[in-house]
């Protein structure tokens, strides 16, 4: 796909680019020529585009948080899928996006082993990781809340920010609905913790945290 001279660039640093005036069927053709294999990550928003290289320091922390997500959910003996910067979108809602991670753990029995999916008919993911979120060019509250995702984890200098859908809008609050008994919020301060002792100390660590959490 070739974007046209009348389309603006708004933005551009060294790991991402935002354009306007890019037509739905331009983002389709785009992922379609991409394909699944890159390192950029999408979003769209009726018209805007931002096309995103994440950096390392980010991926770690995305990572990191994501393996605690799994950690946590196997300690309880929860059943979850992960689907990772899966492509949600929604051509009627003119919004798409590649969380950072995403999962499903209230409708997973709905969606189990499932491979392709039509937000039109399927449930979103219960819970979307967005890391860097403030350094991000677009805003992707109105795009999740137009794909109807209950809870944003946002995860930005060291603090982590829980975000539930409430009539339409996203507000803050203290406990995740998906995690009540936990402290999430402190999840970075156990990763940051453990950061230089290596994967395996830090997986031993929150697991730990989960079991004392709820014991």
């Amino acid at each position: 796909m070739v974007v046209a001279a009348q389309q603006q660039t708004l933005q551009k640093r060294a790991d991402r680019v935002v354009l306007n005036n890019i037509s739905w069927q331009q983002f389709e053709s785009l992922l379609l020529m991409l394909g699944d294999q890159r390192a950029s990550r999408l979003a769209y928003d009726s018209g805007y585009l931002e096309i995103m290289t994440p950096l390392p320091e980010h991926e770690y922390f995305k990572q990191s948080i994501s393996i605690a997500v799994e950690d946590i959910a196997e300690t309880l003996e929860w059943d979850y899928a992960s689907y990772g910067s899966t492509t949600w979108r929604r051509a009627v809602k003119q919004a798409g996006v590649e969380p950072d991670d995403c999962f499903y753990f209230q409708n997973e029995p709905q969606i189990r082993g499932k491979l392709e999916f039509d937000l039109a008919i399927d449930p979103p993911p219960d819970l979307a990781l967005e890391v860097d979120l403030t350094n991000k060019s677009l805003d992707r509250f109105p795009i999740y809340a137009r794909l109807g995702v209950p809870e944003l984890w946002c995860y930005d200098d060291g603090s982590l920010k829980i975000y539930q859908l409430q009539q339409g809008d996203y507000a803050e609050v203290e406990r995740s609905g998906i995690f009540p008994q936990l402290d999430i919020r402190a999840l970075p301060q156990l990763i940051e913790a453990n950061r230089l002792q290596g994967r395996r100390e830090l997986r031993r660590a929150v697991r730990d945290w989960a079991r004392g959490q709820v014991g």
